[in-house]
């Protein structure tokens, strides 16, 4: 799997091929439209000459089995992916998002975007289990809750960052024989962490610019489709 930045077609196309060339292959089993955080996103998304387009023909092309989006920052924007993907008969198979101990306090990705990703046959993909380790920061619940706890929601798999040899071999020793929470261990990590994740402090993906790529570097999205170019000139 991998993602890519562009919003029009042509800047999407280049980096889907320049992203094979790299990994040195000529196809991939998922590709993913890269955060989706401004509610402008679908809207550049499905435009004509917009990302949909390059996705639509990679797959027609082979270069891909399956397609997707994903975002960080705010579930209603998801639910306007996924309402602009229904209006133009175009069908994701995945859905990337937060999911993590915090979240069902704050812009709940959880509670909006998955009951509608499961009425809609996707694959669910959890992400921000720990925050960057951000979330772990509140001393509110230990590495160990934090992924049995996303991992016990209904994704088909969570992306965990590993940035260390000690991470990896936590992240295995969780998994190993894992077992999803009960639901009074449910409940009780939601109250333990309900005070701390009333403002999203700890999810500062969702609160911040932190880690919007995409923010720090607009020219990966490419520039705007030519029908907003034609449609903006002699504007005031």
């Amino acid at each position: 799997m991998t993602k890519f930045d562009g919003r029009t077609k042509d800047s999407a196309a280049q980096q889907i091929d320049e992203s094979l060339k790299r990994l040195q292959t000529d196809h991939l089993d998922l590709l993913q439209f890269h955060e989706n955080i401004r509610f402008d996103d679908p809207d550049r998304f499905f435009a004509a000459g917009g990302a949909a387009e390059a996705l639509t023909a990679a797959r027609k092309a082979g270069k891909t089995r399956y397609i997707g989006f994903t975002g960080h920052k705010d579930p209603h924007i998801h639910l306007y992916m996924l309402e602009l993907a229904r209006k133009n008969n175009f069908h994701f198979d995945t859905v990337q998002m937060p999911v993590n101990v915090m979240d069902a306090h704050f812009r709940s990705f959880a509670k909006l975007v998955i009951p509608e990703a499961q009425k809609m046959g996707l694959g669910i993909l959890g992400m921000k289990s720990m925050g960057s380790s951000v979330i772990l920061k509140r001393n509110t619940a230990t590495p160990t809750e934090c992924l049995r706890y996303s991992l016990g929601q209904p994704v088909a798999v969570v992306i965990t960052g590993i940035d260390s040899q000690q991470v990896l071999d936590q992240v295995v020793t969780i998994t190993t024989g894992f077992q999803p929470l009960n639901q009074q261990e449910i409940v009780a990590i939601l109250q333990k962490t309900t005070t701390a994740a009333a403002d999203g402090k700890y999810e500062l993906f969702k609160t911040s610019s932190h880690f919007d790529s995409t923010a720090q570097h607009p020219e990966w999205m490419g520039p705007e489709t030519s029908q907003v170019q034609q449609l903006g000139r002699g504007s005031s």
